[in-house]
């Protein structure tokens, strides 16, 4: 018998998706945006294992293994990024300035 009902795991990926997306929308420092996007992603990854389980199926661990890949490199990805973006000079970390990067204009 398990430990949680698959209900019980939907409700806590439901409550794990939802701070990770209010982490998101409130926060606007982009670590802190890609650490609530991992958090988002490993609540997906909790319904497949969850849904794997219920319905004795391996599918879900090997959805499990390929989000865990794709959040590592989402991150890598990211943080690269962040590095890049910070090395050439830009002052803060806030998501909001990315209309400042210095482009060349539609004229």
């Amino acid at each position: 018998m398990p430990a949680f009902s698959f209900n019980d795991t939907l409700l806590l990926a439901t409550i794990v998706f939802s701070v990770g997306l209010a982490g998101i929308l409130v926060r606007r420092n982009m670590v802190f945006m890609l650490m609530a996007l991992d958090i988002m992603l490993n609540a997906t990854a909790l319904v497949f294992v969850a849904a794997g389980a219920r319905w004795h199926d391996a599918t879900g661990q090997v959805m499990f293994v390929l989000v865990l890949a794709l959040a590592a490199v989402e991150t890598a990805v990211g943080l690269g990024i962040i590095m890049c973006l910070h090395a050439h000079g830009r002052p803060t970390l806030d998501a909001d300035t990315g209309n400042l990067l210095g482009g060349q204009g539609r004229g």
